[in-house]
């Protein structure tokens, strides 16, 4: 099956050479536009965030980015894609057709879910369980009736992002059976964490014979964030230092999914050291919270004025510390 080919390194704006932090950078920087709980254009917000969660999911990781990088540079953004030789299997149980058990007659049925997981590039490159069905169950009346068969229970994925997942949401989930197209609205739970799968009673494939509908199952994914990484209920986020402000402490304002708050930072914190600001993770079951841990990352000037070079100078004559000492 042909699909649009997606150019991951164009859908962030990076040369195919990218660091890694320069990759992370210009993710931050457009997840940051185009986060739909800030941009004008929702619509169009959603999925271009998708999209860049998605090209993100790919050139963060070393062994997606290999094998990514494994297709070739010379495909073109928008052109049909056929996996070489050798990928003729990825994602193949996991398509998004499916039928009935019965032979080459039996009928076939096509689900599509509008604004939940990744694309079908990424599904059949990275063999995602995006669009599985289920099993199925039937029973007979009487001799010679159709049997009544439970439709099959469908499954998808849809991105979440941590805001939705801090404070609970209202999606419009679309999924299309055949040659119709149907529209459900799914509570996301407050607390939701990656991979937990939200139940649609009734919304999978239909029955027939007098069977009953399947159910549909989203698979939470989470939306990568501009700001935060996530360590279970616990946010992670990098701040950057002076090197004066590391040795001298100060205080900074740091992001938490309910805004803005202030935090000191000690008097000599080194690089790499964890403050922990209670109960600004994500929400647990049992009604707490995880912790955002600010990790500090001493960053030190590139370019210095004559009269900055002679501080730095007179400091280092003056100064009785010695590292490893």
């Amino acid at each position: 099956m042909a699909v649009q080919y997606k150019d991951y390194y164009e859908i962030l704006g990076v040369p195919r050479n990218a660091s890694d932090a320069d990759i992370k950078k210009s993710f931050r920087k457009l997840a940051r536009e185009y986060h739909p709980d800030v941009a004008k254009d929702k619509k169009r917000a959603e999925e271009k965030f998708k999209e860049i969660n998605e090209a993100y999911e790919v050139l963060s990781d070393p062994d997606k980015r290999k094998k990514y990088d494994e297709l070739g540079a010379n495909w073109k953004s928008g052109a049909e894609f056929r996996p070489p030789p050798g990928w003729e299997n990825f994602g193949r149980q996991q398509t998004h057709r499916g039928g009935r058990p019965g032979g080459a007659n039996a009928e076939e049925f096509e689900f599509q879910f509008g604004g939940t997981g990744f694309s079908d590039f990424f599904e059949q490159v990275f063999g995602s369980s995006r669009g599985r069905r289920g099993g199925y169950s039937g029973f007979s009346n009487m001799q010679g009736e159709e049997a009544a068969e439970r439709g099959r229970d469908v499954e998808g994925d849809i991105l979440v992002t941590l805001e939705e997942a801090a404070h609970g949401a209202v999606r419009t989930v679309t999924v299309r059976h055949d040659s119709h197209a149907e529209t459900h609205q799914v509570k996301i739970p407050a607390g939701v964490v990656e991979g937990q799968r939200l139940r649609l009673s009734g919304r999978g494939e239909h029955g027939s014979g007098g069977g009953g509908s399947g159910d549909l199952y989203l698979r939470v994914r989470l939306a990568r964030h501009p700001d935060f990484d996530v360590d279970g209920r616990d946010l992670i986020y990098e701040t950057e230092l002076a090197p004066w402000d590391a040795v001298l402490g100060t205080e900074i304002s740091v992001p938490t999914l309910e805004g803005r708050v202030s935090i000191k930072i000690p008097a000599g914190t080194p690089g790499g050291q964890k403050l922990r600001v209670r109960n600004r993770g994500l929400p647990n079951r049992e009604g707490g919270k995880g912790d955002l841990y600010v990790v500090a990352k001493i960053v030190v000037p590139t370019q210095i004025s004559a009269a900055e070079h002679a501080l730095w100078e007179q400091l280092k004559r003056d100064s009785k510390f010695k590292p490893g000492h």
